[in-house]
């Protein structure tokens, strides 16, 4: 299976079968790279609601995009405040459209209750590492 590279708001290379049916789950030998140098080779390709992009886990954070269109990639996790349904976990993203701070491309996070999967966090994603 090929790589997929994911750079600015450009997706590379085709997406696995799995996620090219609409299945919600971790995938693995992919290339993320958001626009702060972190690099990301395993991620969550699952449907998603549209949202704000938060440029940290905060309600009251710099709007830094917007989710749009779905599935996205969800490149891991954080803890931040509940959302409407009581979740605590916040998903980091590059959203489909650039908001405030244009130089971090739209990268920021998503509360839980946009990502439509079973449990947060979902098995095998990673804890975002500046945390």
């Amino acid at each position: 299976m090929a790589g997929a590279l994911v750079s600015g708001s450009a997706l590379l290379g085709p997406a696995p079968p799995a996620a090219a049916a609409g299945t919600c789950g971790i995938r693995e030998g992919i290339v993320l790279r958001d626009a702060i140098g972190n690099v990301f080779n395993k991620a969550l390709y699952c449907e998603n609601e549209p949202s704000d992009v938060y440029g940290k886990a905060d309600f009251g954070a710099v709007i830094t995009g917007w989710l749009k269109l779905s599935p996205s990639w969800f490149t891991c996790y954080t803890f931040g405040p509940k959302d409407t349904k009581g979740n605590s976990v916040w998903y980091y993203v590059q959203g489909d459209q650039v908001g405030d701070l244009p130089k971090v491309k739209g990268w920021g996070t998503v509360p839980g209750e946009v990502v439509r999967v079973p449990a947060h966090p979902p098995p095998g994603l990673p804890n975002c590492p500046w945390v």
